[in-house]
């Protein structure tokens, strides 16, 4: 068995692998030992089926299986006894030529092998990174306060049908009725939604569905016919308008006040300002932590300069897909791909360098937040302990879930470890400037 090492450059390398008979014929015997072992072939016992015959059953597979077994073994022994920090998998060089898989024959393969870049980088008070504090303006309390109060509002009947508000229809046409349609002025397209606006019940107008519901899927729907029919239809229906409805937003009592905050925590109209204030507070930092994380992300790659074998890690990633994506795909996502990737070496190296260690309860209280912020997604709130704790056990036990929050901590972790380290360049600005940054 030998193994030469071509340098390509301080990134890649190849290795020509040169494969002698007797390097692999043990495993071959072996290979064969076992298939006759196992082998059930009708006119023999178990175990005691002809050699010869097994060879020619089995010959070409048990030749394919040693040989690899090989490749394995020096691949992963070289490797190992030279040390070398590698990236994914050695992959077979390309262009190579067909193999004549005969017993007894020499093989050559060749394999090429990444290394991963060293990295090494020191950070302290010099190294600059900027810190947002956004302005709460009395707009923004304001557009947060009104924003709650519709969220907790009701429809209600309404009279003129205004831009934001709904309605229910009857169409017509001919002996064809469609009763009950509910439509929200909002789905109207833009030429048709001005003649809806203004409407009240008992208003009867002509309607070409085909100009006012653009969307084909939401126009089937409406009247209640199979998609593939529209095209067959007569366009223009005869519509009645039964209720006005508008959405109004919640009063501002103690009911509202429970509801929004949970019970007794908000007794007045200045508590619920209040309350406004340092929702919207935490809402910012929220955004601010979040901007100077992915700040501190982008210093730190652009500080540590790590160069990475690009066309190595391209195959890779095809290969290691089997398939599931075209090199086209993965052209098109492989810089945001780099960018995670030159980010996970960086945590690497400074959680080792910092010594951050994730303990169990770290986990625990991020699947929390998570499992919290699911249910105010829904409308939520106060959401007992014991069934927040129950829901984000479950969210770590799952493989996909729980891989995300661990990675998330870590960046967490890592950033704060960082943070202690760099000086933080703090700025004001107002909200709109803040989401205009890149």
């Amino acid at each position: 068995m030998k193994i030469t090492q071509n340098k390509i450059d301080e990134l890649n390398i190849e290795l020509t692998l040169e494969i002698a008979g007797e390097d692999y014929a043990a495993k071959k015997k072996h290979r064969l030992n076992d298939f006759r072992r196992k082998a059930e072939i009708k006119g023999f016992r178990k175990g005691m089926v002809p050699m010869g015959l097994i060879e020619k059953m089995y010959g070409q597979s048990a030749l394919v299986d040693a040989v690899n077994d090989v490749i394995a073994d020096s691949l992963n022994g070289f490797i190992k006894d030279n040390d070398l920090k590698v990236i994914g998998e050695p992959l077979p060089a390309e262009n190579q030529p067909a193999t004549e898989w005969k017993d007894g024959n020499d093989f050559t393969f060749k394999f090429d092998i990444a290394l991963s870049p060293k990295i090494d980088f020191e950070l302290d008070k010099k190294d600059e990174v900027p810190y947002y504090t956004i302005n709460i303006t009395d707009a923004a309390k304001e557009e947060m306060k009104n924003n709650l109060l519709r969220q907790y509002g009701s429809l209600e009947e309404g009279e003129a049908a205004k831009e934001e508000d709904f309605m229910i229809v009857d169409f017509e046409q001919g002996e064809t009725k469609v009763e009950g349609t509910y439509i929200a002025l909002r789905n109207v397209s833009d030429a048709v939604r001005p003649s809806f606006v203004g409407l009240k019940a008992g208003d009867t107008v002509d309607v070409n569905v085909n100009e006012a519901f653009t969307n084909e899927t939401d126009r089937a729907s409406m009247l209640k016919v199979k998609k593939e029919e529209l095209a067959s239809l007569d366009p223009v229906f005869k519509m009645t308008v039964k209720n006005v409805k508008t959405f109004v937003s919640a009063p501002m009592t103690q009911e509202t006040f429970d509801k929004v905050f949970g019970e007794g925590n908000v007794k007045s109209a200045e508590e619920f300002d209040a309350k406004i204030e340092e929702r919207l507070k935490a809402e910012y930092e929220q955004e601010s932590e979040f901007r100077f994380s992915k700040d501190v992300k982008d210093y730190l790659r652009k500080k540590a300069s790590i160069a990475l074998p690009e066309g190595f890690l391209k195959r890779w990633i095809y290969t290691v897909n089997e398939g599931k994506f075209t090199m086209e795909d993965i052209e098109k996502e492989f810089d945001m791909f780099l960018e995670d990737y030159r980010w996970q070496m960086i945590r690497n190296y400074l959680m080792d360098k910092y010594s951050v260690k994730v303990e169990e309860a770290d986990l625990l209280a991020s699947a929390k937040g998570f499992a919290a912020y699911q249910f105010a997604m829904y409308g939520i709130n106060n959401v007992p302990d014991e069934q927040l704790e129950s829901y984000a056990k479950s969210l770590l036990s799952q493989e996909k879930d729980g891989r995300r929050i661990l990675e998330q901590v870590e960046d967490q972790k890592t950033v704060a470890a960082v943070r202690d380290v760099i000086t933080l360049k703090k700025k004001k600005i107002s909200v709109e400037k803040f989401r205009e940054l890149k």
